[in-house]
């Protein structure tokens, strides 16, 4: 019962305490800096804060920064603005590059791998978000192109990378996903398919620099078939991404 209330009462003081977040604080020393109602210069302009005001720095994606002045409202500055402020202490603030300990706290992942299925040709392009530090959902569209038909896959998969920190950081991914075929000849009259897949597969990611990566995966493959001849397929890709 005591284990209990304390359960309660430690998450009655998270609750409390949810927005008590501290950011750092820095001054506008140029004439002005402009927020933007999103992360890039397409985005409009909607307010401008005055040298010598404060504003929280929140967080930053890419090039730009989230920031709250002094009287709440939130937009996004630019770096090329940002470098122009000061800190707390009078000197000019800096910003980092991104390194290896913002691949390890990404939350987005874009990607394009080539390689092998089965022999013949593979392309796929996947998007990715990470749950936690150490697992991430995905999913994938690939082209399997060969002399006599050619295949479109789509791929749902969850990828566990238990050392998300390292910059050679291996993982490994299991997922289900549709296989439909087509045949690239019509010596005789063949339909399309489409069959259910499953795979499970093992990788490594490497962080190169700034916010791309390199990546390396094997996957196997099992085809689930309408009259229960299940095949089996193997893919090797490596290719290039970024994260955010």
């Amino acid at each position: 019962m005591r284990v209990g209330l304390f359960v309660v009462l430690l998450l009655v003081v998270t609750l409390v305490n949810a927005d008590d977040d501290v950011y750092p604080e820095v001054k506008v020393a140029d004439s002005y800096i402009e927020l933007h109602t999103g992360p890039g210069a397409g985005y409009p302009v909607f307010h401008v804060v005055d040298r010598g005001d404060y504003v929280e720095v929140i967080k930053r994606k890419t090039d730009w920064f989230k920031v709250r002045t002094a009287k709440g409202k939130t937009g996004w500055v630019s770096r090329i603005q940002m470098e122009k402020t000061l800190t707390s202490s009078g000197e000019v603030a800096a910003f980092a590059d991104p390194g290896l300990g913002d691949f390890s706290k990404r939350r987005w992942e874009m990607g394009l791998v080539g390689g092998t299925f089965n022999g013949e040709t593979v392309m796929t392009v996947y998007g990715a978000y990470a749950l936690s530090a150490n697992l991430s959902v995905e999913i994938s569209a690939s082209q399997v192109t060969s002399d006599f038909s050619s295949s479109d896959l789509v791929n749902f998969n969850v990828l566990s990378q238990p050392f998300s920190k390292w910059r050679y950081s291996p993982f490994f991914t299991l997922g289900i996903g549709q296989i439909t075929t087509s045949p690239s000849v019509t010596l005789i009259q063949v339909e399309d398919s489409q069959d259910l897949i499953a795979h499970m597969g093992v990788g490594i990611k490497i962080y190169l620099t700034r916010r791309f990566i390199f990546r390396a995966e094997y996957k196997n493959y099992v085809g689930f078939t309408s009259n229960d001849d299940n095949k089996e397929f193997e893919e090797w890709k490596a290719g290039f991404a970024f994260f955010f």
